[in-house]
C-alpha cells in the first residue's frame, strides 16, 4: 500500500508539472499582478518644460513597455526648493509599494550632507533605479569677455550670472575661485541657465559658472563650433570626451585637500538625472522596476528619440552605481564636509 501511495503521489506531481508547462496555462507573476491596470505616479522635482521634465515624460512612455503588467505611468510635477520638496515627499509621504517613482534633481541626494536644513531625508535609504546620463559642468564665457582661459581669469575679473547666492552655479563659482584662484564675480537674479546665456549675448555679463554641456549643445548647438564661447574649465566625475581641449578640474588641482573637496562636489554631476523608488519598497518590485528602467533607457527607440531631441541621455548609470557614489560622498572626512558646507552656504 505504501509503495502504491508513493507512486500515486509521484504521478500527480508529474501531471501537475506537465499542466503548468503546457502552452496557454497562466503562471502567477506577482509583479504583473501588482502593476496590471495600475497607474504609477512619476514625481518630477522640477517644473514643466525643462530637461528633467522632458526626459521624464519620454520615459513614462517607455517604462511600461518593459514592466510586467504594463501600467500607465503618469507624470506629476512637484517643483520647489531646488528639488527638495519632491524628495521630501518621496521619502515620507509617497506610497512605498512600487506605485510611485521619483525623478529628482541631482543635487538633492547631497543636500543633507551639505547641511541644508530643509532636506528631511536620508539619501542612502532610497532605492536608486539608475540614471540615463551623467553631467559635465563648464565655466563658460562669451568670446568678448576679458579672459579667454582659466589662467587669464586668475588676474581678470569675470561677471558671472547666477540665480541666487546659494544656488548650484554660485556654489561651483566659489569652489573654482577658491581652488584655482579665479576672480569670478557673481551677478545673481537670473532664473536659470537659459536666461544667463541670453544675458551673455546681450553683454550684460561675461559668462555662466556652471553650464551643463548637454543643455548647452541642445539649446545653443552652434556656440562651441563657431567659437562664440570660451570654455575655461570642465567639471564632472569624468572628463567629457567631446571636449578634449577644455581643461579638466582634476588635472589642474595641486593640493590633496582640494581633490577631496572636488570629489564630493562633483557627486551631483556623476549621477546625472537620477530616478528612485521610496524607502521600504518591497524588494521584488524594486528589482522589477530597476530592470524595466534599465531596459527603457537602453531601448533603441528611446535612444533614437532622445538623440533627435539632443537630450544627452546616452551615458547610463545603474542604480547600484548611483547608490555607491552617494554612499562614498557621505563617508567624506569631517574637514572636507565642513569646508564644502561653508562654500555651499555662503551668501
Amino acid at each position: 500500500m505504501r509503495e502504491s501511495s508513493k507512486r500515486a503521489v509521484l504521478r500527480r506531481a508529474v501531471v501537475l508539472a506537465a499542466f503548468l508547462a503546457a502552452p496557454g496555462v497562466a503562471h502567477a507573476d506577482p509583479l504583473e499582478d501588482f502593476y496590471k491596470g495600475r497607474t504609477v505616479s512619476l514625481v518630477v522635482s522640477s517644473s514643466t518644460g525643462g530637461g528633467y521634465d522632458t526626459l521624464a515624460r519620454m520615459l513614462a512612455r517607455y517604462i511600461p513597455k518593459h514592466l510586467p503588467g504594463a501600467p500607465t505611468v503618469a507624470v506629476r510635477n512637484m517643483p520647489g526648493a531646488g528639488g527638495i520638496v519632491a524628495t521630501n515627499h518621496l521619502y515620507s509621504i509617497a506610497p512605498k509599494d512600487g506605485s510611485a517613482i521619483g525623478a529628482v534633481q541631482n543635487n538633492t541626494p547631497f543636500e543633507p550632507l551639505f547641511g541644508t536644513k530643509q532636506a528631511q531625508y536620508d539619501a542612502t535609504k532610497f532605492n536608486w533605479l539608475g540614471s540615463p546620463s551623467v553631467e559635465t559642468s563648464i565655466v563658460t564665457v562669451w568670446h568678448a569677455s576679458p579672459a579667454k582661459t582659466w589662467k587669464e581669469a586668475q588676474t581678470k575679473e569675470l561677471r558671472m550670472g547666477s540665480s541666487g547666492g546659494n544656488s548650484t552655479p554660485s556654489f561651483y563659482a566659489r569652489l573654482v575661485n577658491e581652488t584655482l584662484g579665479l576672480k569670478m564675480k557673481l551677478i545673481v537674479g537670473y532664473p536659470g541657465q537659459n536666461d544667463a546665456l541670453l544675458a551673455m549675448e546681450r553683454g550684460e555679463i561675461d559668462g555662466y559658472p556652471s553650464a551643463f554641456y548637454n543643455s548647452l549643445m541642445a539649446t545653443r548647438p552652434t556656440w562651441i563650433p563657431e567659437g562664440k564661447v570660451n570654455l575655461l574649465v570642465q567639471m564632472g566625475a569624468e572628463k567629457e570626451k567631446s571636449l578634449p581641449d577644455t581643461p579638466f578640474i582634476f588635472d589642474l588641482l595641486t593640493r590633496e585637500e582640494d581633490r577631496q573637496l572636488w570629489q564630493v562636489a562633483v557627486g551631483p554631476l556623476g549621477i546625472g538625472r537620477p530616478y528612485l523608488l521610496p524607502p521600504d519598497t518591497p524588494k521584488e518590485r524594486v528589482d522589477g522596476m530597476r530592470k524595466a528602467f534599465w531596459a527603457a533607457i537602453n531601448d533603441a527607440e528611446f535612444l533614437a528619440e532622445q538623440d533627435k531631441m539632443k537630450l544627452g541621455a546616452d551615458t547610463p548609470r545603474t542604480g547600484d552605481q548611483i547608490a555607491q557614489l552617494i554612499a562614498q560622498a557621505y563617508k567624506a572626512p569631517p574637514n572636507v564636509v565642513e569646508r564644502i558646507r561653508r562654500l555651499q552656504q555662503e551668501p
